[in-house]
């Protein structure tokens, strides 16, 4: 079959396989946008730079600090995910209420400043962390040459998304996220401190961005920017799949990775826009989003 259309088999599956993989980044992010836009209605302009955080917060540890891998994978999101609860209370929460174009705009001032900021004191040039030991090499399928650790962040990632889901859409913790967004009053009438549930859910969608920022520290380079170049395709995905549709972002970050790959088998000069051409179709025939309910 592979033959028919005039391409080798190891070219279209080793594409395939690096779709996925950057489906699996584009699914996680995707993920953090949807959960703060879904539960709080905040258009998360800074999601990118709290992505960057997360990589140059693992970064900074092994350099600094000689903290691993593994360390990294649960210290960043935590630190970084604890600043996106000061940046709510501190900032956000201030606009609360407001037209959404506010907090548009504060988190996407707050995204140039912390850019600003890291490359003031790094610069612009791109900063290596190594692949963690336990997870180097790979295997020959036949096919293609599979590194572990690309399998490895699939998987995770696969693992990750699955989990919050399930959290938001099959649990008694996610319910109480929906009512208190959609009756704040009621909620507070049963003890609930909804205030504080506001700033953690921000925490954990930022949380989330930073997970997949030590993910992506191995693979691509550590820079200020590498949030920036990569946050106007997630944006596209969650509309694709669906503003605050978790699944939806899930399904979609993962299909989109894996046209975006077939993309640079048949058509590679359009592999850069594919998504956004996609977008543009999907907002023309269903404009609340492949996943999304009308509002």
């Amino acid at each position: 079959m592979f033959e028919l259309i005039g391409i080798p088999p190891q070219a279209l599956l080793g594409q395939l396989f690096l779709g996925l993989i950057n489906g699996s980044f584009y699914a996680t992010l995707s993920l953090g946008l949807a959960v703060i836009f879904g539960l709080l209605h905040i258009i998360n302009f800074a999601h990118g730079a709290f992505y960057m955080l997360g990589a140059f917060a693992a970064w900074f540890g092994l350099t600094h600090f000689g903290i691993g891998y593994w360390s990294a994978l649960v210290l960043a999101p935590l630190i970084v995910g604890a600043a996106g609860i000061a940046v709510e209370r501190l900032l956000i929460a201030r606009i609360s209420g407001l037209n959404v174009l506010y907090g548009l705009l504060l988190t996407f001032g707050l995204a140039l400043v912390v850019q600003g900021l890291v490359r003031n004191f790094y610069g612009s040039s791109g900063l290596r962390y190594p692949v963690p030991a336990d997870l180097a090499g790979g295997k020959n399928l036949g096919f293609m040459f599979l590194p572990w650790y690309r399998g490895w962040v699939l998987a995770i990632s696969v693992v990750v998304c699955l989990t919050t889901w399930f959290v938001i859409e099959r649990t008694r913790i996610g319910s109480t996220l929906r009512a208190a967004q959609e009756n704040p009053g009621l909620v507070e009438a049963f003890g609930i401190n909804v205030p504080r549930l506001v700033s953690l859910t921000y925490g954990v969608g930022v949380a989330l961005a930073a997970f997949a920022g030590v993910l992506a520290a191995p693979i691509y380079s550590v820079q200020p920017e590498m949030g920036a170049d990569l946050l106007i395709v997630v944006f596209a995905v969650v509309v694709i799949g669906g503003m605050g549709s978790i699944l939806g972002s899930i399904l979609t970050g993962l299909g989109l990775g894996l046209i975006e790959g077939l993309t640079k088998v048949f058509y590679p000069e359009a592999s850069n826009v594919v998504i956004f051409v996609i977008m543009v179709v999907v907002l023309m025939i269903k404009p609340e989003g492949l996943f999304g309910s009308a509002q």
